[in-house]
């Protein structure tokens, strides 16, 4: 049977780590990529919806990213700090202000970041205005960590901007503040309006999960021929120059010994006699 190798526990083991890692490739890793990919799309397309249009009142439906229109008052008192931030590539932290609307809801508001001294503690920076401003920022959504603020350096901080983090009575998502806005410190840059390499990488996912299929049909159909690697009867390899001269160098120096032999036991029964 030619591909009774197929049953060798080691080929077995190759076939199955072939196959998982080419769907894998496939049916995972390549849709994850182009998941990526359709995010960041729906992302470019709010933003320059955003950037174009006008901003909406607070309480009409929008989408994240939408410009928005918030009348009302910031609540310095329930500020707090996102850590663990990076903006432009560099250490930060965001500073997270509720802010009540004047229809009573309450919303939190990203008003910029700040540069962390000596690389961890947060600057003194100032405080967001306590009289009756309208301002405008851009939908959010709210990130996952929900736990609780916590006190450090002089300031409560968070891991991450969601409205349970931050105190009860907040509705849900936040909103980033644009440039020239009561309260606003360094504004957040916006994300860059391109595509980014998620769909290559999804087409070099799936290329990897052809290539591994492709590699062990390949060396499945050659072990297979006569002469396989794993093959039982394998045709004798044939012999270089220089081993077919040194064999012959061989069997002339015994045929030497051999006749030197004879010539010695010649020439002692001459003498006997």
């Amino acid at each position: 049977m030619r591909f009774k190798f197929l049953l060798k526990p080691g080929w077995l083991a190759l076939t199955l780590a072939v196959w998982v890692f080419a769907g894998a490739c496939v049916y995972f890793l390549a849709p994850w990529q182009f998941g990526r990919n359709d995010e960041r799309q729906g992302q470019n397309s709010a933003i320059t919806r955003s950037l174009a249009g006008d901003p909406v009142p607070f309480g009409t439906q929008h989408d994240e990213w939408q410009k928005v229109e918030l009348k009302g008052r910031y609540l310095p008192d329930g500020e707090a700090l996102a850590r663990l931030r990076t903006v432009q590539g560099e250490a930060a932290f965001l500073v997270i202000t509720p802010f009540q609307t004047d229809s009573g809801k309450k919303v939190l508001v990203n008003r910029g970041y700040v540069r962390p001294v000596n690389g961890i503690k947060p600057p003194e920076f100032a405080r967001a205005p306590t009289d009756e401003v309208t301002i405008i920022g851009l939908a959010r959504n709210n990130e996952s960590d929900a736990r609780p603020a916590f006190q450090q350096d002089g300031h409560r901080q968070i891991y991450s901007i969601n409205n349970d983090a931050v105190g009860p009575g907040i509705e849900p998502g936040h909103y980033q503040l644009v440039e020239k806005q009561a309260g606003a410190l360094d504004t957040m840059p916006l994300p860059r309006i391109e595509s980014g390499p998620f769909y290559s990488y999804a087409l070099q996912w799936i290329a990897f999960g052809v290539m591994a299929v492709g590699g062990w049909l390949y060396f499945t159909i050659r072990e297979a021929r006569p002469g396989g690697v794993l093959s039982e009867e394998r045709p004798k390899k044939k012999k270089t120059v220089a081993e077919l001269l040194a064999e012959d160098g061989e069997e002339g120096a015994d045929q030497g010994g051999a006749v030197a032999d004879d010539a010695g036991q010649l020439h002692g029964t001459r003498h006997v006699t």
